[in-house]
């Protein structure tokens, strides 16, 4: 996998599909592959190496998971982007992610604590990295970002739920690279109360510093123009 982003358990034998399909995936989510972008099957196959008909596969499986809009008979294009999406895939990521901290506030042990505090450890170097301006730092700072809030939910103790909020939160991501950006030390405290909520069990307070950390985030992108 090329990108950075998110981060799954790999897999003992790939197929060659299998292996395009998750460069291809991350390229979306990091915006190296513009949203409304045509994917013309020649260009892919020689950016990715791999057949016409394979890339065919590709797209569809990337246009069942919304990422890739199907055009007919004129090919394919990275879906595009637009406020009134954001704000739908936001309020999804909310509902399910605040559904999924509950759960695990309510069953997470000292290993589960222990998560927790090391994914917001990276996180937090990151972020100092993010503010101080070091550059080609964005995605692996959206990688943390990513492997903090799945450290939070867990221990939900249902596999459904997190990869309901998995599929979301990539949506969400893809937002995150190609139009929102960096709040600094606003965006570094909410993580930093989350982590205080988890250690106190406090999932109330937990899910509103996750909604002002989405909501703030998204008015903070909308302020700068970089979503019509």
């Amino acid at each position: 996998m090329s990108g950075k982003i998110v981060v799954f358990a790999e897999h003992a034998a790939e197929t060659v599909a299998d292996t395009t399909y998750r460069r291809i995936r991350a390229d979306i989510l990091a915006g190296r592959l513009a949203p409304s972008a045509k994917l013309k099957l020649d260009k892919l196959k020689t950016d990715y190496g791999a057949s016409v008909s394979t890339l065919r596969e590709i797209l569809n499986r990337l246009a069942s998971d919304r990422l890739v809009v199907a055009e007919g008979q004129k090919g394919f294009q990275v879906s595009p982007v637009s406020v009134a999406n954001l704000k739908e895939i936001a309020a999804l990521r909310l509902l399910l992610e605040c559904d999924a901290i509950e759960r695990s506030f309510k069953a997470g042990d000292v290993d589960w604590e222990a998560r927790i505090v090391a994914a917001h450890h990276k996180l937090t170097r990151f972020e100092e990295r993010m503010a101080a301006g070091v550059p080609d730092t964005a995605e692996q700072w959206k990688r943390y970002d990513w492997e903090f809030h799945q450290a939070l939910i867990s221990a939900c103790g249902s596999k459904t739920l997190i990869a309901a909020h998995a599929g979301v939160f990539d949506k969400y991501l893809r937002y995150m690279m190609t139009s929102l950006s960096f709040r600094g030390d606003i965006s570094s405290n909410e993580h930093r109360e989350m982590v205080d909520c988890a250690m106190r069990r406090d999932a109330a307070a937990a899910c509103d510093s996750l909604r002002r950390h989405v909501e703030g985030g998204m008015s903070h992108a909308l302020a700068l123009g970089k979503l019509r």
